[in-house]
């Protein structure tokens, strides 16, 4: 049966259009898709992946393509599939011969291959993007050399973290989890819990503290009698799993952590799904704090090409944060970064690379004409920030975990590379249009004037 629909699609193939034949091959997308090096694609992650084991991968260029596209578009894993099936320009970029009316695959599988590559991975495609960069000389080598370096706050996706929502969150996961794996708790506390979370809220909104205080108290009570009952019906037997485990350790220190942090606590915890959440504090304005975690963003002067994106957890200072976002950017690229520019964020930055010259904002020892340039020309990673931010994912990051805040924010670099390359085609396109239709008006009017005149 597998054999005869294999001759039958077979078959109906030759009455089928190829899709080169169906869309425009100077569209910036189909240009684009020959300058990748997908060869070293099935390289990299050839070996991820072992034939006679499990189902049949598919192909790694399609895998690698819908990574693109989805930061390129700021689309999520259901979103690009679904765009994928509507899209011939998409289909021909992931490598499809004809038109396809399917889903590719499971919106799943973006999550199972971002799981397998991993950070090393995505630095890889990062690296692709900067390869096509140079290919279609939106980027020059030379521009590599000299690059701009600032740190950004990448968020999270969770909501802000008042004290009575965690100790909310923290029960209702408790008593999920208990129910998933059949512990009978004496009580739940969803009822009264839900009110009372919903009268602190309200209470902190017409600034009555006291009162809010008061309901605090209350759920605070509720979770730690439901640690308490969970703890006492699971130490006696084998039912407690690593999810329970982990729940109530994070539970826990939900319960008794102080709402303002001393010296000698432990790190404060902001999210229950997400326990790696930092709080980030960056002096702005219209947001004096930020929860996710810090990244360094490292672009070239010249083009604002994204080179490195580097997750920074722990909230560490910026100027230590240079080496490590330095060393990323020239492993990404391939090349040797010889002058970085910061801002005064970075003083006292001790990096030892040799080769690399720091300037810092402000600097007037020793600066040149060039150099002055190019201290001025610093300002232009900090719209590069805000395009990764509006037009592509950085600026809420919905992978899970540290290595999620890793990946996100190098997926998020490529996609700012897609969108300049694609801009930089697009003009190709436009000025290759202007000089046909300039050069037929002039065969056009030679031909009039050359044509003899009529007696």
């Amino acid at each position: 049966m597998a054999l005869r629909e294999t001759q039958h699609s077979a078959e109906t193939d030759l009455f089928r259009q190829e899709l080169a034949n169906l869309i425009n091959l100077r569209h910036p997308l189909v240009q684009l898709a020959q300058k990748i090096d997908w060869q070293s694609c099935e390289q990299r992650f050839g070996g991820l992946y072992k034939a006679g084991i499990g189902r049949p991968g598919h192909p790694i260029r399609l895998m690698v393509a819908l990574q693109l596209l989805k930061h390129t578009s700021n689309l999520s894993d259901e979103e690009v599939v679904a765009v994928w099936v509507e899209n011939p320009y998409w289909q021909h970029f992931c490598g499809e011969q004809y038109f396809r009316h399917d889903l590719p695959i499971d919106p799943s599988l973006m999550t199972g291959f971002r799981k397998r590559i991993g950070e090393p991975g995505c630095e890889f495609i990062l690296g692709l993007t900067v390869q096509a960069g140079l290919a279609t000389k939106t980027v020059v080598k030379t521009s590599l050399a000299v690059v701009n370096v600032d740190t950004t706050v990448q968020d999270k996706a969770v909501a802000f973290p008042t004290d009575a929502r965690l100790l909310h969150k923290a029960r209702v996961a408790l008593v999920r989890q208990a129910r998933k794996l059949g512990i009978n708790l004496r009580q739940s506390y969803e009822r009264v819990g839900q009110a009372a979370f919903v009268r602190s809220q309200r209470y902190a909104h017409a600034r009555q503290m006291n009162r809010a205080k008061a309901q605090n108290r209350k759920l605070r009570t509720y979770l730690g009698r439901v640690i308490r009952d969970i703890e006492r019906k699971t130490q006696s037997d084998d039912t407690r799993t690593g999810r329970m485990d982990k729940l109530l350790e994070i539970a826990a220190r939900i319960h008794s952590q102080p709402r303002r942090r001393s010296e000698g606590d432990p790190p404060k915890l902001y999210s229950v799904h997400a326990p790696e959440v930092e709080c980030i504090a960056k002096g702005k304005i219209h947001k004096q704090y930020e929860f996710g975690v810090k990244v360094g963003i490292v672009s070239t002067s010249k083009e604002s090409f994204v080179v490195g994106a580097k997750s920074l957890s722990g909230n560490p200072y910026d100027g230590h944060t240079l080496q490590a976002c330095i060393e990323q950017a020239e492993r990404v690229s391939g090349f040797k970064a010889k002058e970085a520019y910061t801002d005064r964020g970075y003083r006292g930055h001790g990096c030892n690379s040799g080769t690399l010259k720091v300037w810092i904002a402000g600097a007037k020892r020793g600066v040149t004409a060039a150099i002055h340039r190019k201290l001025k020309r610093r300002n232009a990673v900090e719209p590069v920030i805000g395009h990764m931010k509006s037009d592509g994912r950085l600026a809420r990051n919905f992978l899970k975990g540290i290595e999620g805040d890793a990946m996100n924010a190098l997926l998020c670099g490529a996609g700012h590379n897609m969108r300049k390359i694609l801009k930089k085609l697009r003009l190709l396109c436009a000025q290759w249009g202007i000089t046909l239709r300039q050069l037929l008006s002039a065969a056009s009017a030679y031909a009039i004037r050359a044509r003899p005149a009529v007696p």
